[in-house]
């Protein structure tokens, strides 16, 4: 009996269409096995996503944990790049993590360092009575020898920029110029939040999501969304740190702290750089006055004034942020 030659000629197209069926099943499989996994992991382990987020950004922009000891102080920082250094601090409540949106595009021209600042993030735990912004440009000053940095530019947002400027001030040696970002530090208009703080209230704090919401549209001016999981992650974090964050937040309140900046603005020898949003909350931009006219021996001063964003221009416009640090920085046109 001889064989139909039509079914011949049919039977390798029937293989290759059984074949690429059982391969869309099996991948199909897989998706469904990856999203019942990432629906478990966001249901069950939250944490765990953040931290691989934030393995992502850090992947995305180049960047290396390191871990350094100091004394009896244990430092966690993020480096990366190549180029002049470029040191990074972060805020108040905040860790290095919040760097990483604008860390992306400032890797390409600086070796930055972005530590987390002790008592925040991964870095030794301190005494909140002992966090205030001379201490901690203390401990950077150790951070710094410890590395052997000789000569770098410093940037620090907000709580971070007064402990900037304070070491500045210090050592103008090694610092090549300074970069402050709606700083804390220095005199400003009144507003709601200046309010709260002294009458002894933490705007930083938050214990549910409705709480968290409200933190979020002082910091944002346009709140990005955060999946309800992971704002328990960070909603159960900060519950953790209040009491650090408490004490240090009336020590950084007491007069020396709150106004940190004004007295060591005049020592200041470095091309220095005052970058705001105009949305800012927190701390107004008003507080650009008080820093122009204490810079009376700075060489070079530039203001910048970002739209659209609130008091984290860091992570709200981290490209327009790196862009105006990098001009100032580099004397790019």
């Amino acid at each position: 009996m001889r064989a139909d030659p039509d079914a011949r000629a049919q039977s390798p197209r029937s293989t290759l269409r059984t074949l690429l069926l059982r391969r869309l099943k099996a991948l199909g499989v897989l998706l469904l096995v990856i999203a019942l996994g990432a629906g478990s992991a966001y249901l069950l382990a939250p944490g765990l996503l953040l931290r691989g987020d934030y393995a992502l950004q850090s992947w995305q922009a180049d960047l290396h944990t390191r871990t350094l000891q100091v004394g009896a102080t244990h430092w966690v920082y993020y480096e990366g790049g190549k180029g002049p250094t470029l040191v990074l601090l972060h805020g108040f409540g905040g860790s290095r993590e919040n760097w990483l949106p604008t860390a992306r595009y400032l890797v390409r021209n600086f070796h930055l360092l972005i530590p987390d600042l002790p008592g925040y993030g991964a870095s030794s735990p301190i005494p909140g009575a002992d966090a205030g912004v001379h201490a901690q440009a203390r401990r950077l000053a150790g951070f710094v020898d410890a590395l052997k940095l000789q000569h770098f530019a410093l940037a620090g947002h907000s709580m971070g920029g007064a402990i900037a400027g304070v070491y500045a001030a210090e050592h103008p040696d090694r610092v090549a110029a300074l970069a402050l970002l709606d700083t804390a530090g220095l005199p400003f208009r009144p507003n709601a939040f200046a309010r709260a703080v002294a009458e002894g209230h933490n705007p930083f704090a938050y214990s549910d999501r409705a709480q968290f919401a409200r933190f979020m549209r002082l910091i944002f001016a346009r709140p990005p969304f955060v999946p309800a999981r992971i704002a328990d992650v960070l909603i159960a974090r900060n519950v953790a740190a209040q009491p650090f964050l408490d004490a240090t937040l009336a020590r950084l309140r007491a007069p020396a702290d709150a106004d940190a900046l004004v007295p060591v603005l005049p020592r200041l020898t470095m091309p220095v750089l005052g970058l705001w949003c105009n949305d800012d909350r927190v701390i107004d931009p008003s507080a650009l006055d008080a820093l122009r006219k204490g810079l009376v021996a700075a060489p070079q001063i530039g203001t910048s004034l970002l739209n659209g964003c609130g008091h984290m221009p860091i992570m709200e416009e981290p490209r327009a942020t790196a862009d105006a640090l990098t001009r100032f920085l580099t004397g790019a046109p």
